[in-house]
């Protein structure tokens, strides 16, 4: 057992303070001890002075006056090399100058923990993090009072100036559900999910460049994707957003989102509906030679034939390219989906709760008869629908009025899957499936946080998939990993040191 002695030099009158390990001597039989000299007193202040042989961990656990803290620091040393390497910090300290720390600790608390902001206080005390006041649940609600819209405005302006130039922007929806009964925005509509609860819709722009999320808007969860682009082109005009070329699955076709994208001059490519009278009209000029061995293609192990035919739009005739693609192994399954559609839009007619793009396909598959007795009465034409299936299963077309060549507009269109997976993040790892917030400035603010989490999270991404970690970690196994490193704080003179860094965190950090 050790324990300290102290000798006083006569001469100097300096006393030293030896640390003392007892000990049994076999040889001798009988209790020895061995004195090691650690340091010494201050003649004024009586103070313990560490010899200079220990390092800052050997005197600071051998001074008894001395206080240590430790706090887990693994996973911020990624996220903050992330914020900086982005600017994502500075953007953020311009547009939120009173709370941009705490804005970014909670990003860090969903980024690691995810899960109610309610816990971020108990994270927010054994774990580093870019705020150093409370987190408490009182202070939250502060704090995402004062992040107006105002603010979040200003940070999307700064935030697409520096990540946007000549980029392809891919835009989506996903429905993320709510329990509130409060909030303007939550409404019934069509749940993604399959949830029997009203929900919000989000939008969101993705740069394929970067592969960092750019923008989103909160938008009602009864409004379709369809009608929600025409506000989008607004708000991104009213930001100054850099042009850029937008990429939008077939969700969002309509004529007048056609018309309002070539009217704003905005580079676009979109998938558009094979049931369009347009659409079969190309597809029946191409039908006779598409198999043809010059228009095969070899897509990632995907074979494919392809055509591309010039198309102009509307009276002015805008010019733009029709990109037709078919697969033969995908007919049966095109003509289950199509199917499924036929079922929908059969809903839709039945209940009179119709869809404006979807007119083509109720007057071209369906026959309605209204009589004063029985009421309406909805049955397929199924020589239309058995012509469609026969015909047009397998086809699928891009419309897009820059790119002339097929294969790198199919490219383009399908790295369009990186948003799946940005939403995939947003409501499974960061807490987002379900919105336990019940006012809608609350629940706007409260989103804007998980953006500012979900850019960490894609940036990590990118990192780990430039290093090569990713085919060894997920995201989460990385920051999960780095949840051993600590640093330990002393008090007094002794600053701080950092735990030992396994291998893996070694790998990790380097």
């Amino acid at each position: 057992m050790a324990y300290k002695t102290y000798h006083k030099n006569k001469k100097t009158g300096v006393t030293y303070v030896y640390e003392a390990v007892s000990y049994w001597d076999k040889e001798k039989r009988q209790s020895r001890n061995k004195q090691v000299c650690i340091g010494k007193l201050d003649p004024e202040t009586g103070e313990f002075i560490p010899s200079k042989r220990l390092d800052k961990k050997q005197a600071a656990a051998r001074d008894p006056k001395v206080t240590a803290t430790s706090k887990v620091v693994g996973p911020s040393l990624i996220l903050d090399n992330i914020t900086e390497s982005l600017g994502l910090d500075k953007i953020l300290r311009q547009c939120f100058p009173d709370i941009h720390e705490q804005i970014l600790s909670m990003a860090y608390y969903l980024s690691t923990r995810g899960g109610a902001l309610s816990h971020c206080d108990s994270w927010a005390k054994s774990h580093s993090h870019p705020g150093s006041n409370s987190l408490d649940s009182r202070r939250i609600s502060e704090i995402l009072k004062q992040v107006d819209f105002d603010s979040r405005e200003t940070f999307f302006s700064k935030w697409c100036q520096k990540i946007v130039s000549n980029d392809y922007l891919f835009y989506d929806i996903t429905s993320v559900s709510s329990y509130s009964e409060l909030n303007d925005y939550v409404k019934y509509g069509y749940n993604r999910d399959n949830e029997k609860l009203p929900q919000i819709n989000l939008g969101m722009l993705f740069s394929k460049k970067s592969l960092l999320p750019v923008y989103y808007k909160n938008l009602p969860g009864n409004i379709s994707d369809v009608s929600t682009l025409n506000n989008i082109i607004k708000m991104l005009d009213k930001l100054n957003f850099p042009k850029f070329h937008f990429v939008l699955d077939k969700g969002f076709y309509s004529r007048a989102n056609i018309d309002k994208l070539m009217i704003n001059k905005d580079k676009f490519t979109i998938a558009v509906p094979t049931r369009l009278k347009w659409v079969q009209k190309i597809i029946d000029e191409v039908d006779y030679d598409i198999q043809n061995p010059e228009h095969y293609r070899d897509f990632d192990g995907e074979i494919l034939y392809t055509c591309t035919k010039l198309h102009y739009w509307g009276d002015k005739r805008r010019r733009g390219y029709v990109h037709v693609y078919y697969n033969s192994h995908i007919a049966a399954e095109a003509a289950d989906k199509f199917n499924k559609e036929l079922l929908e839009y059969k809903k839709e007619l039945e209940s009179d709760n119709l869809v404006k793009e979807h007119q083509d396909a109720y007057d071209t598959f369906f026959i309605v008869k209204d009589t004063p007795v029985r009421g309406r009465k909805v049955s397929f034409n199924n020589d239309m629908v058995q012509k469609y299936r026969n015909k047009y299963s397998g086809y699928y077309v891009l419309y897009t009025n820059e790119i002339k060549d097929s294969s790198e507009a199919l490219k383009i269109y399908r790295n369009k899957d990186s948003v799946e997976k940005c939403f995939g993040d947003l409501k499974n790892r960061l807490d987002m499936k379900r919105l336990r917030v019940h006012s809608a400035p609350v629940m706007e603010s409260r989103i804007f946080v998980q953006f500012i989490s979900l850019i960490c999270i894609s940036e990590l991404r990118n990192m780990m998939r430039r290093s090569g970690l990713d085919k060894k970690y997920s995201a989460r196994e990385i920051l999960l990993e780095m949840e051993t490193l600590s640093e330990i704080k002393y008090s007094g003179k002794y600053g701080k040191i950092y735990t030992e860094a396994t291998k893996q965190q070694k790998e990790i950090l380097s």
